[in-house]
Protein backbone atom coordinates (compact mmCIF):
# COMPACT_ATOMS: atom_id res chain seq x y z
CA UNK A 1 0.00 0.00 0.00
CA UNK A 2 1.44 3.83 -0.61
CA UNK A 3 0.65 6.50 1.09
CA UNK A 4 2.08 8.85 -1.05
CA UNK A 5 4.49 10.09 1.41
CA UNK A 6 7.23 11.06 -0.59
CA UNK A 7 4.94 12.90 -3.43
CA UNK A 8 6.70 15.76 -5.18
CA UNK A 9 10.44 14.62 -2.90
CA UNK A 10 13.76 14.48 -4.83
CA UNK A 11 16.37 12.53 -3.55
CA UNK A 12 19.67 10.84 -3.97
CA UNK A 13 20.63 7.32 -3.07
CA UNK A 14 24.01 5.86 -2.38
CA UNK A 15 25.21 2.57 -2.14
CA UNK A 16 22.36 0.14 -4.04
CA UNK A 17 24.13 -2.65 -5.80
CA UNK A 18 21.47 -5.54 -6.03
CA UNK A 19 18.16 -6.54 -4.87
CA UNK A 20 19.39 -7.94 -1.21
CA UNK A 21 20.88 -4.54 -0.72
CA UNK A 22 18.67 -2.38 1.73
CA UNK A 23 19.43 0.89 -0.45
CA UNK A 24 17.76 -1.13 -3.37
CA UNK A 25 14.64 -1.58 -1.21
CA UNK A 26 14.89 1.85 -0.37
CA UNK A 27 14.65 3.19 -4.08
CA UNK A 28 11.85 0.95 -4.49
CA UNK A 29 9.69 1.85 -1.97
CA UNK A 30 10.58 5.94 -2.62
CA UNK A 31 9.44 5.22 -5.92
CA UNK A 32 6.16 3.87 -4.72
CA UNK A 33 6.13 6.86 -2.34
CA UNK A 34 6.21 9.28 -4.74
CA UNK A 35 9.60 10.25 -4.62
CA UNK A 36 11.95 10.31 -7.28
CA UNK A 37 15.78 10.01 -7.04
CA UNK A 38 19.11 9.81 -8.72
CA UNK A 39 21.15 6.36 -7.88
CA UNK A 40 24.78 6.10 -7.20
CA UNK A 41 27.95 3.77 -6.26
CA UNK A 42 31.34 3.43 -7.33
CA UNK A 43 32.50 3.10 -10.70
CA UNK A 44 34.12 -0.92 -9.46
CA UNK A 45 30.39 -1.59 -7.85
CA UNK A 46 28.34 -0.68 -10.82
CA UNK A 47 30.54 -3.08 -12.47
CA UNK A 48 29.64 -5.74 -9.88
CA UNK A 49 26.24 -4.65 -9.13
CA UNK A 50 22.62 -4.58 -11.72
CA UNK A 51 21.42 -1.38 -10.57
CA UNK A 52 20.46 0.09 -14.26
CA UNK A 53 17.58 -2.87 -13.75
CA UNK A 54 16.85 -0.81 -10.83
CA UNK A 55 16.80 2.62 -12.43
CA UNK A 56 14.74 1.16 -15.62
CA UNK A 57 12.47 0.23 -12.91
CA UNK A 58 12.48 3.55 -11.23
CA UNK A 59 13.02 5.99 -14.02
CA UNK A 60 15.91 7.11 -11.97
CA UNK A 61 19.34 7.39 -13.86
CA UNK A 62 22.40 6.30 -12.29
CA UNK A 63 25.55 8.66 -11.63
CA UNK A 64 28.96 6.93 -10.70
CA UNK A 65 30.89 8.79 -7.67
CA UNK A 66 33.79 7.53 -5.18
CA UNK A 67 32.03 8.86 -2.33
CA UNK A 68 35.51 9.11 -0.93
CA UNK A 69 36.21 11.90 -3.77
CA UNK A 70 35.66 15.74 -3.16
CA UNK A 71 35.26 16.10 -6.99
CA UNK A 72 32.91 13.01 -7.45
CA UNK A 73 30.79 14.50 -4.90
CA UNK A 74 30.66 18.07 -6.27
CA UNK A 75 29.61 16.61 -9.58
CA UNK A 76 27.23 14.18 -8.18
CA UNK A 77 25.30 17.00 -6.13
CA UNK A 78 24.98 19.61 -8.95
CA UNK A 79 24.32 16.66 -11.35
CA UNK A 80 21.33 15.37 -9.44
CA UNK A 81 20.03 19.01 -8.70
CA UNK A 82 20.07 19.75 -12.76
CA UNK A 83 18.34 15.98 -13.67
CA UNK A 84 16.22 16.44 -10.74
CA UNK A 85 15.05 19.96 -11.13
CA UNK A 86 15.52 21.90 -8.05
CA UNK A 87 17.08 21.45 -4.19
CA UNK A 88 17.36 17.76 -2.61
CA UNK A 89 14.84 16.78 0.25
CA UNK A 90 16.41 13.70 1.12
CA UNK A 91 19.62 11.61 1.12
CA UNK A 92 20.63 7.79 1.81
CA UNK A 93 24.03 7.07 2.77
CA UNK A 94 24.12 3.15 2.54
CA UNK A 95 28.36 2.67 2.42
CA UNK A 96 29.96 0.43 4.22
CA UNK A 97 34.01 -1.90 3.41
CA UNK A 98 36.78 -3.14 5.57
CA UNK A 99 39.28 -4.40 3.60
CA UNK A 100 40.57 -5.48 6.58
CA UNK A 101 37.48 -8.03 7.25
CA UNK A 102 37.56 -8.97 3.27
CA UNK A 103 41.48 -9.91 3.81
CA UNK A 104 40.87 -12.12 6.72
CA UNK A 105 43.54 -9.71 8.86
CA UNK A 106 42.53 -10.17 12.31
CA UNK A 107 41.09 -6.81 14.71
CA UNK A 108 44.76 -7.48 16.55
CA UNK A 109 46.47 -7.67 13.38
CA UNK A 110 45.12 -4.78 11.24
CA UNK A 111 46.80 -3.25 8.18
CA UNK A 112 46.41 -0.27 9.12
CA UNK A 113 46.57 1.07 5.27
CA UNK A 114 43.38 -1.14 4.90
CA UNK A 115 42.13 0.40 8.13
CA UNK A 116 42.59 3.53 6.71
CA UNK A 117 40.34 3.15 3.60
CA UNK A 118 37.88 1.15 5.11
CA UNK A 119 37.21 4.29 7.74
CA UNK A 120 37.63 6.83 4.97
CA UNK A 121 34.87 4.36 2.66
CA UNK A 122 32.76 3.82 5.53
CA UNK A 123 32.38 7.15 8.00
CA UNK A 124 34.46 10.03 6.79
CA UNK A 125 32.75 9.23 3.13
CA UNK A 126 29.17 10.49 5.36
CA UNK A 127 31.07 13.91 6.49
CA UNK A 128 32.06 14.56 3.02
CA UNK A 129 28.29 14.09 1.09
CA UNK A 130 27.41 16.42 3.72
CA UNK A 131 29.53 19.29 3.33
CA UNK A 132 29.29 19.39 -0.31
CA UNK A 133 25.49 19.55 0.30
CA UNK A 134 26.07 22.03 2.97
CA UNK A 135 28.30 24.28 0.45
CA UNK A 136 26.24 23.97 -2.49
CA UNK A 137 23.22 24.75 -0.10
CA UNK A 138 21.89 21.90 -2.09
CA UNK A 139 18.85 20.68 0.89
CA UNK A 140 15.77 22.17 0.83
CA UNK A 141 14.42 22.97 4.25
CA UNK A 142 13.33 20.25 6.41
CA UNK A 143 15.21 18.04 4.10
CA UNK A 144 15.92 14.80 5.57
CA UNK A 145 20.28 12.98 5.83
CA UNK A 146 19.67 9.14 6.79
CA UNK A 147 22.92 6.86 6.98
CA UNK A 148 22.75 2.98 8.04
CA UNK A 149 24.67 1.44 11.07
CA UNK A 150 25.08 -1.28 13.22
CA UNK A 151 24.82 -1.86 17.09
CA UNK A 152 28.52 -2.54 17.28
CA UNK A 153 29.37 0.60 17.50
CA UNK A 154 28.26 0.44 20.83
CA UNK A 155 28.57 -3.41 21.70
CA UNK A 156 31.86 -5.76 20.43
CA UNK A 157 30.74 -8.08 17.96
CA UNK A 158 34.37 -9.60 17.42
CA UNK A 159 33.95 -10.90 13.97
CA UNK A 160 32.47 -7.47 13.12
CA UNK A 161 36.55 -6.06 13.06
CA UNK A 162 37.39 -2.55 12.53
CA UNK A 163 33.91 -2.24 11.02
CA UNK A 164 32.40 -1.65 14.41
CA UNK A 165 34.83 1.60 14.74
CA UNK A 166 34.02 2.84 11.42
CA UNK A 167 29.95 2.54 12.59
CA UNK A 168 31.10 4.90 15.52
CA UNK A 169 32.49 7.28 13.83
CA UNK A 170 29.93 7.60 11.49
CA UNK A 171 26.91 7.82 14.18
CA UNK A 172 29.46 10.69 15.56
CA UNK A 173 29.16 12.49 12.31
CA UNK A 174 25.60 12.54 12.27
CA UNK A 175 25.66 14.01 15.84
CA UNK A 176 28.18 16.72 15.05
CA UNK A 177 27.05 17.55 11.34
CA UNK A 178 23.37 17.28 12.14
CA UNK A 179 23.94 20.20 15.08
CA UNK A 180 24.90 22.30 12.28
CA UNK A 181 22.65 21.50 9.39
CA UNK A 182 19.75 21.85 11.52
CA UNK A 183 20.62 25.25 13.22
CA UNK A 184 22.15 26.75 9.99
CA UNK A 185 19.65 24.74 7.14
CA UNK A 186 16.76 22.88 8.79
CA UNK A 187 17.67 19.79 7.47
CA UNK A 188 17.54 16.49 10.01
CA UNK A 189 20.58 14.15 10.16
CA UNK A 190 20.15 10.39 11.53
CA UNK A 191 21.75 6.89 11.97
CA UNK A 192 19.24 3.64 11.49
CA UNK A 193 21.09 0.77 13.39
CA UNK A 194 19.85 -1.63 11.49
CA UNK A 195 19.53 -5.67 12.47
CA UNK A 196 21.95 -8.43 10.95
CA UNK A 197 20.50 -8.05 7.36
CA UNK A 198 21.86 -10.71 4.74
CA UNK A 199 23.26 -8.24 2.16
CA UNK A 200 25.90 -8.69 0.14
CA UNK A 201 28.20 -6.73 2.38
CA UNK A 202 26.33 -8.31 5.29
CA UNK A 203 27.29 -11.70 4.46
CA UNK A 204 30.78 -11.29 3.92
CA UNK A 205 31.04 -10.79 8.18
CA UNK A 206 32.60 -13.92 9.09
CA UNK A 207 30.17 -16.24 11.00
CA UNK A 208 26.97 -14.34 9.65
CA UNK A 209 24.00 -16.85 9.54
CA UNK A 210 24.82 -18.44 13.08
CA UNK A 211 24.92 -14.56 14.73
CA UNK A 212 21.40 -13.83 12.17
CA UNK A 213 20.07 -16.82 13.91
CA UNK A 214 21.00 -15.76 17.43
CA UNK A 215 19.76 -12.43 16.89
CA UNK A 216 16.57 -13.12 15.56
CA UNK A 217 16.13 -15.48 18.69
CA UNK A 218 16.83 -12.36 21.06
CA UNK A 219 15.05 -9.85 19.60
CA UNK A 220 11.21 -10.05 20.50
CA UNK A 221 9.76 -9.37 16.99
CA UNK A 222 12.33 -11.01 15.21
CA UNK A 223 15.06 -9.13 13.05
CA UNK A 224 13.90 -6.45 10.91
CA UNK A 225 14.52 -7.69 7.68
CA UNK A 226 15.86 -5.03 4.45
CA UNK A 227 12.30 -4.23 3.76
CA UNK A 228 11.05 -3.23 6.97
CA UNK A 229 14.19 -0.64 7.10
CA UNK A 230 13.61 0.79 3.50
CA UNK A 231 9.81 1.55 5.07
CA UNK A 232 11.72 3.02 8.06
CA UNK A 233 13.52 5.05 6.15
CA UNK A 234 10.65 6.24 3.81
CA UNK A 235 9.11 7.07 7.43
CA UNK A 236 12.26 9.60 8.50
CA UNK A 237 12.14 11.51 4.76
CA UNK A 238 8.87 12.05 5.22
CA UNK A 239 7.02 15.17 6.75
CA UNK A 240 6.03 13.01 9.82
CA UNK A 241 9.68 13.28 11.89
CA UNK A 242 10.30 16.45 10.84
CA UNK A 243 11.79 16.97 14.50
CA UNK A 244 13.74 13.87 14.68
CA UNK A 245 17.37 14.85 14.37
CA UNK A 246 21.03 13.85 15.49
CA UNK A 247 19.71 10.59 16.70
CA UNK A 248 20.86 7.19 16.13
CA UNK A 249 17.37 5.18 15.79
CA UNK A 250 17.22 1.31 16.74
CA UNK A 251 15.40 -0.63 14.00
CA UNK A 252 16.02 -3.97 15.30
CA UNK A 253 12.97 -5.92 16.77
CA UNK A 254 13.65 -4.78 20.66
CA UNK A 255 17.02 -6.69 20.01
CA UNK A 256 19.85 -3.49 21.54
CA UNK A 257 17.14 -3.36 24.64
CA UNK A 258 17.20 -7.29 25.32
CA UNK A 259 19.12 -8.56 27.82
CA UNK A 260 18.56 -12.58 27.43
CA UNK A 261 15.57 -13.95 25.64
CA UNK A 262 13.33 -17.16 26.65
CA UNK A 263 14.66 -18.93 23.59
CA UNK A 264 18.55 -17.97 24.33
CA UNK A 265 18.08 -19.38 27.93
CA UNK A 266 16.37 -22.43 27.04
CA UNK A 267 19.64 -23.22 23.99
CA UNK A 268 21.92 -23.27 27.27
CA UNK A 269 19.95 -24.83 29.56
CA UNK A 270 21.13 -28.36 29.81
CA UNK A 271 17.86 -31.20 30.19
Amino acid sequence: MSYNLLKGKRGIIFGALDENSIAWKTAETVYKEGGRFVLTNAPIALRMGTINELAEKTESQVIPADATSMEDLENLVAKAQEILGGKIDFVLHSIGMSLNVRKGRHYTEQNYEFTTKGWDISAVSFHKVMQVLYKQDAMNEWGSIVALTYMAAQRTFPDYNDMADNKAYLESIARSFGYFFGKDKKVRVNTISQSPTPTTAGKGVKGFDGFISFADKMSPLGNATAQDCADYTVTLFSDLTKKVTMQNLFHDGGFSNTGVSQEVIEAFTEE
